[in-house]
């Protein structure tokens, strides 16, 4: 079961990202207040989870969270800042979107940049250990889906519905056949054999 919070005092958020490792499409972030009591027998790293679980907790961690927020920065701004700085700037947008602003903010990974004066504690595999991080985990992860599912539509070639935007074998030779579109980072090595063209 994972833990609730990480001290006993302060009203907490967790915070996690979604898509960094992605050739297309934006990053996602989401941050979460989960009331004390929140228990779930599913909750978990959403990256452990199948995809039906995640999307039943949405619904859940919507329902009883005391409040929640979900935001994204674009595959444009990740080109211009790179994907670290755009993740630290989702997890920042979301928490600024959140109705009440925690005292204490939990966030996964092992850096963040420091959101106002508000203190924060960073947790290596944080979305395994707490359940606020790990509700952030399942909010940011469903919602990025969603977005690619919807971006898969107009761009069935590249398989986004199933690979998400991550770099699969199906989405780098569709990338070979195709060329990039208006929603990959250009900044990424889209193809392996770009380090061999860059010497």
């Amino acid at each position: 079961m994972l833990l609730s919070y990480h001290q006993e005092l302060l009203t907490e958020a967790g915070c996690d990202e979604a898509g960094r490792g992605c050739l297309a499409g934006p990053v996602f972030a989401a941050a979460v207040i989960l009331p004390r009591k929140f228990r779930h027998p599913l909750l978990n790293d959403s990256k452990q989870m199948k995809a039906a679980d995640r999307e039943k907790l949405r619904t859940v961690i919507e329902k009883k969270a005391i409040c929640y927020a979900v935001a994204s920065v674009d595959n444009v701004e990740i080109d211009k800042i790179n994907i670290l700085k755009a993740s630290f700037k989702a997890m920042h947008l979301a928490l600024e979107k959140l109705q009440q602003q925690p005292e204490f903010i939990l966030v996964d990974g092992n850096r963040f940049y420091a959101y106002g004066s508000i203190p924060h504690a960073c947790i290596i595999q944080g979305d395994g250990i707490y359940a606020s991080i790990a509700a952030a985990s399942i909010l940011a992860k469903t919602y990025r889906d969603e977005y690619m599912q919807q971006l898969h539509a107009s761009y069935p070639h590249f398989g986004w519905d199933v690979n998400k935007g991550y770099p699969t074998k199906q989405h780098r030779d569709a990338i070979r056949e195709f060329g990039d579109t208006p929603y990959h980072r250009k900044t990424f090595r889209l193809l392996p054999e770009q380090l061999e063209l860059d010497l």
